[in-house]
């Protein structure tokens, strides 16, 4: 396998600039394992896919405002700087500046209009920075009165009013995140209610999405190519509730990549096939790519990600190589909106 092989031309028209009008209003491509043919479909008909006794999984991470506009004494124009996560201690945090070459260690910047500054204490690459608060700086309190939604690379607009809701899922509960996990975007209240009442369990995890998830793979051989590590809770109740899945003989359902990431991170004495849910905190580094043998989860639901991503690598590897890149052909051709914003696909 060459991650060329994950490449892939898209349209620009197709890159989804802004949400659908309603919550729920995507479309839903469904991709079968086996010689079904794919079905075309909208997201609010995705009950009719899960049974009674299937295991839903979310990710509840909450995504922080967490890009800010700062100044640096002596320098006219402005940073960007995205925060992180915190870095050892509450004042100090891992943070992506741009442009990053005037921020040398011991560099002050400003934030909005005097409302707070940090100091520049490391210096890593592709501008990568730690940076210190005064001692007592709330910093969460800093990003939600100055800061904005850090929308992703690719959605070239500036981020509006609206993106403070719809960057966020309905369920979202855990601050700490970066980017969405894309595929809980299309969920309504209404949605996961009646999956509820139609017997399918709902349970969460939290896994903060970091700014390596829109990284692209660069080696062509991807044994060379290293995940970022995100942060990862993995509830007593969530975990309980797997082993009551499979003892029922239901599927565990992913909603995401960063789901999958985490179950299969968490997942131990395997041999089986089935294995055991580890309750607990950690942090997921785990690049799944072909031939990986799944061990928790049994059905997908994602969006269409990127070319040469390690999610489409993922997403590839759990449906078949060959026929994601049908899937893919497939959904071009009929229109369907990528990435954040964009349409979904189960692969069941």
């Amino acid at each position: 396998m060459h991650v060329s092989d994950f490449e892939y031309d898209l349209p620009e028209s197709l890159i989804a600039q802004k949400p659908p009008a309603e919550r729920g209003g995507s479309r839903l491509l469904v991709v079968h394992r086996d010689d079904r043919p794919f079905e075309h479909r909208k997201f609010a008909e995705l009950s009719e896919y899960l049974s009674p006794g299937d295991l839903l999984v979310l990710n509840d991470t909450r995504v922080l405002p967490a890009r800010l506009e700062a100044l640096r004494e002596g320098f006219t124009g402005r940073i960007q700087v995205l925060l992180i996560r915190p870095h050892g201690a509450p004042h100090v945090w891992e943070a992506l500046a741009r442009p990053a070459r005037k921020l040398e260690p011991g560099t002050e910047i400003v934030f909005g209009e005097g409302a707070g500054q940090a100091r520049v204490v490391g210096a890593g690459e592709e501008g990568h920075r730690l940076l210190e608060f005064p001692a007592g700086t709330d910093v969460l309190a800093l990003m939600e009165s100055h800061g904005h939604i850090p929308l992703p690379p690719y959605i070239t607009r500036p981020d509006e009013p609206e993106d403070a809701d719809r960057y966020q899922t309905v369920f979202a509960r855990s601050e700490g995140a970066v980017a969405a996990p894309t595929a809980g975007l299309h969920f309504t209240t209404e949605t996961l209610d009646g999956l509820r009442a139609r017997g399918v369990q709902v349970a969460t995890i939290t896994l903060h999405v970091g700014p390596g998830t829109f990284r692209p793979v660069m080696t062509e051989d991807p044994r060379l190519h290293h995940v970022d590590p995100e942060p990862y809770v993995i509830p007593d109740a969530t975990a309980a509730a797997f082993h009551d899945c499979r003892a029922r003989g239901g599927r565990v359902v992913a909603c995401g990549t960063t789901v999958v990431r985490t179950l299969e991170s968490a997942v131990t004495n395997a041999a089986d096939g089935l294995g055991t849910l580890e309750a607990g905190s950690g942090w997921a580094d785990l690049f799944i790519y072909e031939p990986y043998r799944f061990k928790a989860v049994d059905a997908l639901l994602t969006n269409f990600h990127l070319p040469r991503s390690t999610l489409l690598m993922l997403v590839s590897a759990f449906g078949g190589l060959e026929r994601i890149r049908r899937a893919y052909r497939l959904a071009i051709r009929e229109s369907y909106r990528f990435y954040s914003y964009g349409d979904a696909m189960l692969i069941v």
